[in-house]
């Protein structure tokens, strides 16, 4: 007889499903005679990766919120008149800024690689849980981030289409999470770039005094925003793994 579940293949001799849908692993390698198109891969490992990374990089956001409160009180003494030990404080705050700097930049690099790939993986899962529930062309995965004015809602579009297709429940969860990573990343990379440049222009230390602090509202954007993205990265994971390992849905007689 075939198979209760898929229809398409003979169940075992003392069972009524098919060696395939018998198998509770959820990312298996799909039964012999299927066409190997699209199968689903576990994203375990590359969402740990990302979500990781993220966190390091709101780590290194906090350090260089530290950085910029030392900058603040070293302007501001050098402004009302030079403190004792100003320029020993002068040169660590610069150590500091310079460090966390180069550290922001380089973590920007490495989790716009990962999560990209991550998020590659999670789309081809999505499209064999649900082929037709995707807006945009597998293309945009990559595209959407790189394309002028497209990028400001393509990417979050994808991941709103993934999160859907994974879903666990009778409907959708809600996008209040997706809403937030990515309102706050847009801010991060307008505003807080903004915030940045005024800061970097600064001269005088009353200059430099007054214009730390939206250095330090800029960190906190990226801060938060990378907060929400591991969140958003660990939920989307652990959402396909249980959804995986649930099988396919019985096909209704």
């Amino acid at each position: 007889m075939l198979c209760t579940r898929c229809h398409h293949f003979e169940a075992a001799p003392d069972g009524v499903l098919c060696s395939g849908c018998a198998t509770p692993a959820g990312f298996a390698a799909p039964p012999a005679g299927v066409a190997p198109t699209i199968r689903l891969r576990s994203p375990l490992g590359l969402g740990r990766a990302t979500a990781a990374l993220l966190a390091l990089a709101a780590v290194v956001d906090v350090c260089a919120l530290g950085g910029h409160l030392l900058v603040y009180d070293v302007a501001g003494d050098l402004a009302g008149g030079t403190a004792a030990d100003v320029w020993d404080r002068s040169e660590l705050a610069d150590t500091l800024t310079d460090v966390t700097g180069a550290a922001q930049a380089l973590l920007l690099v490495a989790c716009a690689v990962v999560f990209v790939v991550w998020l590659w993986r999670v789309r081809l899962n999505a499209e064999v849980f649900a082929p037709n529930g995707h807006r945009k062309a597998r293309a945009w995965v990559i595209a959407g981030w790189v394309v002028p004015i497209v990028s400001l809602w393509y990417p979050r579009r994808v991941v709103a289409d993934v999160w859907d297709a994974s879903s666990t429940g009778d409907k959708p969860d809600g996008h209040a999470l997706i809403n937030a990573w990515w309102t706050l990343w847009l801010l991060s990379i307008t505003l807080g770039e903004f915030l940045y440049t005024v800061f970097d222009d600064a001269d005088t230390a009353q200059e430099i005094h007054d214009s730390v602090t939206q250095a330090m509202v800029a960190d906190g954007l990226d801060l938060v925003a990378a907060l929400l993205a591991a969140a958003v990265v660990l939920r989307l994971t652990r959402m396909q793994d249980e959804k995986a390992r649930r099988g396919p849905a019985p096909v209704a007689v």
